[in-house]
């Protein structure tokens, strides 16, 4: 195959990498909760405590696994923690679960603060 700049090598047996697992920012982290997905703050407690998310459910990600009975599988799942870190090692984790919707908040609880979305203590 060809691309742009010449040949473009396919993997060996012609498999295609993965899709990278979806992103979204905080702007449609917040619109997606208003249409009733499910937003999980992966941080510790004493983090979650120190400001989060409005409507955030904390599940920190060594338990995340353990809880994934409080997920609902039909709804949209965001991730979030404090930067975008966390959540994204999460985001795999129940991907492979066989989760199908679960998007990482690019930019964490920092960008939600920084964006002037709503914030709970």
């Amino acid at each position: 195959m060809f691309g742009r700049h010449g040949p473009r090598h396919e993997p060996s047996g012609g498999a295609q990498r993965p899709a990278d697992p979806p992103v979204v920012d905080v702007n449609a982290a917040q619109a997606l909760l208003e249409q009733g997905a499910q937003l999980i703050d992966v941080r510790e407690p004493s983090e979650f405590k120190d400001g989060h998310a409005r409507g955030a459910k904390n599940i920190p990600l060594g338990d995340l696994l353990l809880r994934k009975s409080e997920l609902d599988p039909a709804r949209t799942l965001l991730l979030i923690c404090q930067s975008g870190g966390r959540s994204a090692s999460g985001q795999k984790r129940l991907l492979q679960e066989a989760f199908s919707d679960v998007r990482n908040v690019t930019g964490g609880t920092s960008a939600w603060k920084h964006a002037g979305l709503p914030i709970e203590k």
